[in-house]
């Protein structure tokens, strides 16, 4: 099944939709949505080696305006939709600890947690629920989304022939990485907060 998916994926990289996938996801991911846009940007780099910096740019700007969605659902909308978000992932518990320590530690917890397979929903809506500065909130975000897209994209582009390879040749153990990596993330929030 996932290997259809992949390959499906693959395809979408040519599509005239591909980049607007890409986009949505990044921007939903920022703020609701639970899949990373990874699982399109990984594929469509290896399909298109050429284009992966391109696709890094769309991932980061499209999620930093979901981060700024997010943001908006922690500031304003924190008691109904931010709170229900939360307590989906299961973290309810854990956002008062979380938002103390952004009292203390908000840069460094934004760049941290952008760069992790920590979701970063979770960090934009208690960005806005702690009421954390929105310009630096912005610019950090800018900082730790490019950091992440620009860095896989980077490799994917110089690399991206050997690793398509490798992926290919090696699906399932990939696959099981990419959902340890994921399962990680979501545990370490609960581990940390």
């Amino acid at each position: 099944m996932f290997r259809r998916l992949y390959d499906w994926v693959i395809s979408l990289a040519a599509s005239p939709y591909a980049v607007w996938a890409l986009a949505a996801v990044s921007f939903a991911e920022s703020s609701f949505f639970p899949i990373p846009p990874d699982v399109l940007l990984l594929p469509m780099a290896l399909s298109r080696p050429d284009r992966a910096l391109f696709y890094a740019g769309v991932c980061t700007v499209s999620s930093v305006l979901g981060g700024l969605l997010g943001y908006a659902i922690g500031a304003i909308l924190y008691d109904s939709v931010g709170q229900w978000l939360i307590a989906a992932y299961g973290y309810g518990d854990n956002v008062e600890a979380f938002r103390q320590a952004y009292a203390q530690y908000g840069e460094w917890i934004i760049l941290i947690k952008g760069v992790t397979p920590i979701p970063y929903k979770l960090v934009t809506i208690t960005s806005g629920f702690a009421g954390y500065d929105i310009v630096w909130f912005t610019i950090l975000s800018v900082i730790t989304r490019g950091l992440r897209f620009y860095l896989l994209a980077g490799l994917l582009h110089r690399y991206g022939n050997p690793i398509r390879q490798f992926v290919e040749q090696h699906f399932g153990l990939v696959l099981g990485v990419l959902a340890f990596f994921v399962v990680a993330g979501f545990a370490a929030v609960k581990l940390v907060f």
